[in-house]
């Protein structure tokens, strides 16, 4: 685990500043558009189904749209939540609770209704948003320190259907790595293993219950941010997972205060 004499890579810019210093926010349909609308799309649909649900392609965000993300993230180094978990991660993160609040670009590209049409042509299901208090329907995730990792998981779904997770590249000046192994919930296929390092505007598509990952550590002096989206087939969640999922969201990520605090708002907004 970092020391406390270590600060993070790169100064935080205020709200703010990072407003006054980038352009105007690009239209979130029509840039999505601009660039799905020119891919070879039946191929790809053939290579998410051949890799069992995953998709990794190099270059996908328009640059406008890629430039609006740095700004945004580097705008929020302020409200990043450290968390450490001995032996599975160490990092920062900062929830869809407060994107909403700072950076709203970024929840209008989650609903991007172009986005959302091209992953169902990806992933042959029917995807809706996560529900409004779920804080990692579009979360940031801050690698800038040193050791700032998390180890193998699946992005498992607590909801009744299945969760899909776009993994979004928005700063890389690091030598962290996406790996992963494919197939491994698939008995007749055999695992697949397979490593990138996800550039500003790189994506990653994938049924989370399917692909184990992990990012590997961060070195001194370095910094990564990636953005994930989740959408899911069915919202419906059971009060026993709701728990387990929100135990999990405070420890592991967002903290107790964040979590917490919207389902107590929730709560009153229902009384």
């Amino acid at each position: 685990m970092s020391t406390p004499a270590q600060d993070d890579v790169i100064a935080p810019v205020s709200v703010e500043q990072s407003k006054a210093a980038s352009p105007a926010a690009p239209n979130a349909d029509r840039a999505v558009a601009s660039r799905t609308r020119a891919f070879d799309n039946p191929r790809l649909r053939k290579d998410f189904a051949d890799q069992g649900a995953f998709l990794y392609l190099e270059d996908f965000l328009a640059p406008e749209v890629t430039a609006q993300l740095v700004s945004s993230a580097r705008g929020l180094l302020d409200e990043v939540n450290r968390n450490y978990l001995p032996g599975h991660k160490q990092g920062g993160s900062v929830s869809r609770h407060t994107i909403d609040r700072l950076a709203p670009f970024i929840a209008e590209l989650y609903r991007s209704k172009e986005l959302i049409g091209w992953l169902e042509q990806m992933s042959g299901d029917k995807l809706q948003l996560s529900p409004v208090d779920d804080p990692h329907a579009y979360a940031l995730y801050y690698y800038t320190r040193a050791g700032d990792h998390i180890g193998w998981h699946y992005d498992t779904s607590y909801y009744d259907g299945r969760r899909y997770t776009v993994l979004l590249g928005v700063i890389d000046e690091s030598s962290c790595r996406l790996d992963y192994e494919l197939h491994t919930r698939n008995p007749d296929v055999p695992d697949q293993p397979g490593s990138v390092q996800i550039p500003p505007g790189g994506l990653v598509f994938f049924d989370g219950d399917k692909l184990r990952h992990r990012i590997t550590p961060a070195s001194a002096n370095e910094m990564r941010v990636s953005l994930t989206f989740e959408y899911v087939t069915d919202p419906n969640m059971r009060p026993w997972r709701r728990f387990i999922s929100n135990m999990k969201d405070a420890i592991a990520y967002f903290g107790f205060r964040q979590v917490f605090r919207q389902m107590t708002a929730r709560g009153k907004d229902r009384a």
